[in-house]
């Protein structure tokens, strides 16, 4: 079901709220991952506050939909939507990467309310979502395992080797949705690993390709409803085009801004364009 105008408008300034709080979280902490936490935004936004079936009273429901941040660094964002979802109080943003926070520096399934899989080192988070979509589908289960990939992820092989299996396997549980933001820790993607024709890739591999605008909730809840209703026996991913440090004019497309600090100026600037005080 498309969204309406006047729910695109709601969870549209959702986003705007949640690009300005990260922002004034990592500034406060001086540390942490700015671009890709704020390239995610709305990919994280469709689906825990319209497709993913979740529930903040019963974390770990055992027929609940999960969400894997398979680019870990990314967790400051994951953990501002959770917080507005009530898996936590959105106070508790105050306490990212400090002394026995809940909210540490990448996702802990074992700290944290909402997480589903601890992640971080790249690559990883693809491989056991395949596991939990086999582990559903054997529970007799109609969830879906949503996996969030980046663009160093997918340079690693391991990304490959759970392509091959979900395919083998059938798993059309599973569905990936690529943060195709295309700049990575150490430059622009098509300098540090040229990725070519990723919809060619994947379907190569077995999988059902879609492409929209990563920055596009409408585009992002069809694309995911269209899978959904539609299961062919074949794993999903959603290539969704986005763009690094988005909202953020001196951040958008710079590797330089993947994990820096947030200087005050530069801080006072952000928050100007995104209309905050």
């Amino acid at each position: 079901m498309s969204l309406t105008p006047e729910r695109k408008t709601y969870l549209d300034g959702l986003c705007k709220k949640f690009r300005r709080d990260v922002i004034d979280t990592l500034y406060a902490a001086q540390t942490g991952h700015p671009g890709g936490s704020l390239s995610v935004c709305e990919i994280l936004t469709a689906l825990y506050f319209e497709k993913a079936r979740v529930d903040p009273a019963d974390p770990n429901k055992p027929d609940r939909d999960r969400v894997v941040l398979c680019k870990g660094h990314a967790a400051p964002m994951l953990y501002r939507v959770l917080a507005e979802k009530g898996f936590f109080p959105v106070e508790e943003m105050k306490t990212l990467r400090r002394l026995n926070t809940r909210l540490q520096g990448h996702p802990s399934t074992k700290h944290t309310p909402g997480v589903d899989l601890s992640t971080g080192p790249l690559g990883a988070g693809l491989s056991a979502a395949l596991g939990m979509a086999l582990g559903l589908r054997l529970s007799k289960t109609d969830a879906r395992v949503y996996a969030i990939l980046g663009d160093g992820d997918v340079n690693e092989g391991t990304v490959w080797e759970a392509c091959m299996s979900a395919a083998k396997f059938k798993a059309d549980n599973l569905i990936a949705i690529y943060d195709r933001n295309e700049v990575q820790l150490d430059g622009k993607s098509a300098d540090i690993m040229p990725q070519g024709d990723m919809n060619a890739k994947f379907a190569a591999f077995g999988w059902r390709t879609l492409s929209c605008d990563g920055h596009d909730l409408g585009a992002l809840c069809d694309a995911i409803d269209l899978v959904n209703a539609q299961p062919d026996g074949r794993p999903v991913v959603i290539l969704a085009a986005t763009v690094k440090g988005k909202g953020v004019s001196f951040m958008e497309g710079q590797n330089t801004w993947h994990g820096k600090a947030i200087g005050e100026a530069d801080y006072k600037r952000a928050v100007a364009e995104l209309g905050g005080n």
